[in-house]
């Protein structure tokens, strides 16, 4: 049992994080790769919120969630990026007790939240494809105001559980974090207790808060292919589903990853592959967002082209 083994141990303050490699050599190539990555995604999800925020044909519910979908995204991968990117710099990768499940708690709250705002434009597509006439009077500010506010609450909640039970976690001896960031799987590893309650609150409580999201965004799209299926035209077809393309992206890299991180037994826990899988939906998959709704999405490059050349007619007057 775990926690024989810990029972006469030293009570762990502090962490270190091994990061991505242990070979000195590649520390540098790595920093130069998810500088790159970071600065990528923030230059990315500014951009669709200041082109979404300065053109007024984009101020519809659904660009006011994909404004907020790319604030989150900023957020989270702010969340972990940073300080990865120190600890690559630094032969001191050492995160704090406290710092480490401040860092689990809005890791969580941001990624839930993100999970939440998919739902919700799951939802918002469904109106406008499926009851067009009365979108307007759905859809009002108000419910998109308070479906943002919905989302942040309950992940909070949801989030907060989490990282209260991992706080309770008894950590002795080993103090080394296989991973880059402090997630759930690899606390679990590192904790002397029998962790087995803890993992079925994980997939209890969390296969409700996912499972709740992933119905919303399957009964939506449920409705909106058999409304589209019966439009007669192939192009009026197409036009109706080219507005969901992205989403629907967005979604299958978002949820693909997340269940297979969370949603298995820890003993199945690889560390080398998990760790690339990590990097997709903390680094690459925000990255990939704006890249993702502005390239399928005619207004928002129609937005972008206007803005530039804006831009470019005032620096030649």
């Amino acid at each position: 049992m775990k926690s024989e083994a810990c029972g006469n141990l030293t009570a762990v303050t502090e962490f270190v994080l091994l990061g991505l490699s242990d070979n000195p050599r590649s520390q540098t190539s790595l920093f130069v790769l998810f500088l790159a990555i970071y600065l990528t995604t923030l230059a990315g999800n500014t951009v669709i919120i200041s082109v979404t925020l300065l053109d007024s044909k984009l101020h519809t519910p659904m660009y006011f969630f994909l404004r907020n979908f790319s604030f989150v995204d900023i957020c989270f991968t702010s969340t972990t990026i940073p300080k990865l990117l120190a600890n690559l710099l630094s032969e001191n990768k050492i995160i704090s007790f406290s710092e480490c499940i401040t860092q689990l708690y809005f890791f969580l709250f941001i990624g839930n939240t993100e999970s939440f705002l998919l739902a919700v434009m799951a939802y918002d597509r469904y109106v406008a494809i499926c009851n067009p006439l009365h979108y307007t009077s759905i859809m009002t500010r108000q419910t998109c105001v308070l479906s943002l506010m919905a989302s942040w609450a309950l992940s909070s909640l949801h989030s907060l559980l989490y990282s209260v039970m991992a706080s309770k976690l008894p950590f002795f001896g080993s103090n080394i974090v296989h991973h880059f960031f402090c997630d759930v799987p690899p606390l679990l590893k590192l904790s002397c207790a029998d962790t087995s309650s803890y993992e079925h609150v994980i997939f209890i409580e969390g296969s409700l808060v996912v499972m709740t999201t992933v119905v919303v965004i399957l009964a939506s799209y449920a409705r909106i292919i058999s409304t589209i299926l019966k439009v007669p035209s192939t192009a009026g077809r197409w036009a109706a589903f080219s507005t969901c393309s992205s989403h629907l992206a967005v979604v299958a890299l978002f949820y693909g990853t997340d269940i297979f991180m969370y949603f298995r037994p820890s003993s199945l826990y690889s560390l080398d592959y998990d760790r690339v899988i990590s990097v997709m939906y903390t680094a690459v998959s925000p990255m990939l967002n704006p890249f993702i709704y502005s390239l399928r999405n005619k207004e928002v490059k129609g937005a972008l082209r206007k803005g530039i050349s804006k831009k470019l007619f005032k620096q030649w007057e």
